[in-house]
């Protein structure tokens, strides 16, 4: 038998474990880095890959049937880690919603253990299970780092937006962060989160729910706004004055998900701490949890969207007639649109918002044309009509250059049969 035609052994496999936010690569540390580096998913120095803490399950004997030396990466969700729950056929299990399976290596590559079926997992279900909650909170931690980095793009600490804030629903989101701060601090430094620590935090995810929703209703009512019935030059303020506070409440909401992110992480552990045997029921009930949490606030600030570009397709409509306070209205709904798409790719529900150009004043003037000359004879009498009173309108929004061109763009509008009065010297 040559080297190469040698059965592999325990060392030369690993255990592939998803869950639809990330990959454990589980076994021997030189198979593991292997693996990482063969399938392009990155190394220990990758941002998107993160230590497993397995020590934390016990003796390395409950982590493999042969007591071997383990050790396991997760690596964050990408396109390139996905493709490897297909490549290597791992099987979804639907009671902990895992996907699983083994690979082992073969002339330098990896490749589907065919044997899996029958030679089932390395690990036992409970290690399964604690396995599938550690990555969980890899994820929320992902998270909670991506929102931080949000609120910090944008500039807005939570505690410079609620200062001068009076409603107590707010001040108490802020009482809660103290007290969720110092689990994590008791947490990392003893390892676990006891029962002492964890009865200080378990009653405060009502708290931040409460002041969420406040959040979510600051916003909705600010949506509101612009349905309201209002002239052009008024809406053009509204939608100017709307944008900071957006910025505002987003900058709350942001900080609520990470509060609730946390207490999550804070919670699964109490549970492997605790009972164990009931992690993978805690794990998907937070999940789904979660899950409705951001739908409920991408539904709000989608709607906000929807209403600002609205406004948007108004203020253009009116650009004609309007075309300062129209400008003024795409320029602040792009604003507005722009900060809730980038929140929206923080919580990992879009790709951002794409802004609206507002419409020129003379493609606006182009277009009343030719849909009037597709209309009808009357409708050509009534854009010539337009076109005199939008000739005065130009000249006092844009000076003599515009009211130039738009005298111009008549002209050739009546084939050069109508006549604009000869200009007396000295300009008069």
């Amino acid at each position: 038998m040559t080297e190469n035609d040698k059965e592999p052994t325990m060392s030369d496999q690993i255990e592939l474990v998803g869950d639809g936010d990330g990959i454990a690569v589980i076994g021997a540390p030189s198979a593991v880095e292997q693996f990482l580096r063969t399938e392009g998913l990155g190394d220990t120095g990758s941002p998107a890959v993160s230590d497993l803490p397995l020590t934390t399950l016990g003796s390395l004997g409950q982590i493999t049937a042969a007591g071997m030396a383990s050790s396991g990466k997760w690596v964050q969700l990408t396109d390139e880690s996905a493709a490897i729950a297909k490549k290597f056929g791992l099987t979804k299990n639907l009671q902990t919603g895992l996907s699983m399976g083994m690979a082992k290596a073969a002339d330098g590559k990896f490749v589907a253990n065919l044997q899996f079926a029958s030679v089932g997992s390395m690990l036992n279900p409970t290690t399964i299970a604690s396995i599938g909650t550690m990555m969980n909170q890899m994820a929320l931690q992902k998270s909670i780092d991506r929102l931080g980095e949000y609120l910090e793009v944008i500039d807005e600490k939570v505690e410079d937006v609620l200062r001068n804030q009076q409603d107590a629903v707010l001040a108490d989101m802020i009482g809660v962060d103290f007290v969720i701060e110092d689990a994590m601090t008791g947490r990392t430094s003893a390892g676990r989160v006891d029962e002492v620590t964890w009865s200080k935090v378990q009653g405060t995810s009502a708290t931040l729910a409460r002041t969420q929703a406040y959040a979510l209703r600051q916003l909705d009512g600010l949506a509101q706004k612009l349905e309201k019935k209002m002239k052009l030059g008024e809406l053009a303020d509204a939608t100017e004055a709307i944008e900071p506070k957006v910025r505002e409440w987003l900058a709350v909401i942001a900080h609520c998900l990470q509060l609730q992110d946390t207490l999550d992480v804070l919670e699964l552990d109490r549970v492997l701490d605790a009972a164990p045997k009931d992690a993978t029921q805690k794990r998907l009930a937070l999940k789904a949890i979660r899950e409705n949490r951001i739908e409920r606030i991408a539904g709000t600030t989608s709607q906000l969207i929807e209403r600002m570009d609205a406004a948007v397709s108004r203020a253009n409509s009116k650009v004609l007639l309007q075309p300062i306070p129209a400008r003024a209205v795409v320029r602040a709904s792009n604003e507005v649109g722009a900060v809730v798409g980038m929140f929206h790719e923080r919580i990992g529900v879009g790709q951002g918002h794409k802004g609206t150009d507002a419409k020129r004043w003379l493609q606006a003037v182009g277009e009343f044309r030719d849909r009037a000359v597709e209309e009808s004879s009357e409708g050509l009498d009534a854009a010539k009509a337009f076109g005199s009173s939008a000739i005065g309108r130009a000249r006092l929004a844009t000076g003599k250059i515009a009211a130039d061109i738009a005298e111009r763009a008549l002209r050739e509008r009546d084939g050069g049969e109508r006549r604009l009065p000869e200009k007396r010297e000295g300009g008069e």
